[in-house]
């Protein structure tokens, strides 16, 4: 099972971009983040033509996370517990039917810019929510994968070019520290585990000529629960789609698991 994580930055705005690589890399799960879109602006039919299911939590212009799959979705989440407050349409999850049922959420772990602002505090209270859900999904001992943009650079093998990113809430100690005790959960990191190599970037900005001098960042990641890891086969970054015609600032990330 092939399984994908995307931040499309707009579905609709590049859905040609978008289901040229559907077609090409044909996942079997996908997790898409940044859809900015309602649920029924979603353009599920031309997914659905490609042998999808569907399932969103869109939100008009902002946000938005969905999950596609090859084979039906069950017991579908939308939004993460603890704070019902929250209206923000950042997490959604679904258990993939199959002969070995896998959990899959998608994340849009919230940015946390500026740091001098709330947004900050926001960054570091959903990942609080986020790790008491992940600790509580774990204890039901199945293949779990918690895919998506983070909106977090682990380590500095993780960045081009640290020095710019030092006042940045993506690099923060707090969003480290607080994306390190998430994987000490006992989660595995599928990039680390299968390569881990420096210069594994998923998303370079538009601006700066970020992309031509490979100034980019890791903010895309996939943690696999311990009955997941067992079975990961693979990873792949399909950096070649950054320079496709009207790209997402991120690209697609391909975890391979043994199903």
């Amino acid at each position: 099972m092939r399984i994908a994580t995307w931040n499309v930055n707009s579905v609709n705005a590049r859905l040609p971009t978008v289901l040229k690589w559907f077609e090409e890399a044909a996942p079997d799960v996908v997790c898409l983040q940044e859809i900015k879109c309602i649920d029924d602006k979603f353009p599920g039919d031309a997914f659905e033509r490609l042998g999808y299911n569907v399932v969103t939590h869109g939100q008009k212009t902002y946000n938005g996370v969905a999950l596609l799959s090859k084979t039906p979705l069950e017991d579908v989440r939308r939004g993460l517990p603890g704070d019902d407050s929250d209206e923000q349409a950042r997490y959604i999850e679904a258990v993939v039917s199959g002969p070995t049922p896998v959990r899959v959420a998608s994340i849009y772990l919230p940015n946390g810019n500026p740091v001098g602002t709330e947004k900050f505090p926001y960054k570091l209270s959903w990942m609080a929510r986020l790790s008491a859900h992940a600790r509580e999904l774990l204890a039901l001992e199945e293949p779990l994968i918690l895919a998506g943009d983070y909106n977090v650079i682990p380590e500095t093998v993780d960045v081009a070019v640290p020095e710019a990113w030092t006042g940045d809430a993506l690099f923060q100690p707090q969003s480290r520290g607080a994306f390190r005790a998430l994987k000490n959960l006992g989660f595995t990191d599928a990039y680390m585990q299968m390569d881990g190599s420096p210069g594994g970037y998923t998303f370079w900005d538009y601006q700066a000529g970020a992309w031509p001098r490979d100034h980019g960042i890791r903010i895309d990641h996939h943690l696999l629960s311990p009955q997941a890891a067992d079975r990961l086969t693979g990873i792949e970054i399909h950096r070649e789609v950054r320079g496709w015609d009207k790209p997402s600032d991120h690209v697609p990330v391909v975890a391979s698991l043994a199903l």
